[in-house]
């Protein structure tokens, strides 16, 4: 189905509906990677969501970027700190991702974590850290795009990382 609207230039914009179920069926054939985005309240408490939407953006500045559900009630407590960081979760930390994705409860009991200089914490046993001031924010639909200024970053580990696939958690197989 089809509607039509018209932009602020006065030109015709064309709207399909898309199932969202059909959407999510269709683009869960792309894999993503896994992150875990960690920050602290205004209270200074530990918190942290897990994202399957990281990308890099630019290297000059270096920006990173990610796509936290407008419905998170764990983004907004990252984001009372300014900073972030993501963790590119490893192959084998599939029980840490689950944590993350629960709703409620201290994610970081039990959990292996340090604090970086900035007072971020830093997840045990990841790939990569990758440390960042919000630069951005801008509302996408029922997401929102979070801009991070790269500020600190580091591999952890060498490990393969945690892969999303076709509503699957997986690792990567090189073919070549």
């Amino acid at each position: 189905m089809t509607g039509q609207g018209t932009t602020e230039a006065g030109e015709t914009d064309i709207r399909v509906e898309i199932d969202p179920g059909h959407f999510r069926s269709v683009l869960g054939n792309y894999p993503t990677g896994v992150c875990v985005i960690t920050g602290v309240n205004h209270d200074g408490e530990a918190t942290g969501l897990v994202v399957g939407s990281f990308t890099s953006v630019s290297l000059d500045p270096p920006l990173v970027a990610f796509f936290p559900d407008r419905s998170s009630s764990s983004w907004p407590l990252v984001r009372a700190g300014g900073y972030f960081c993501v963790n590119v979760l490893a192959d084998d930390q599939i029980e840490l991702c689950r944590r993350f994705a629960s709703r409620g409860g201290d994610k970081f009991e039990g959990t292996s974590h340090r604090l970086s200089q900035r007072g971020l914490p830093l997840l045990d046993g990841v790939v990569a850290h990758i440390e960042c001031a919000i630069a951005n924010e801008i509302d996408a639909g029922d997401h929102t795009i979070v801009l991070g200024r790269v500020e600190s970053l580091a591999v952890e580990r060498a490990a393969g990382p945690l892969l999303f696939f076709k509503g699957a958690y997986g690792r990567f197989a090189a073919v070549s």
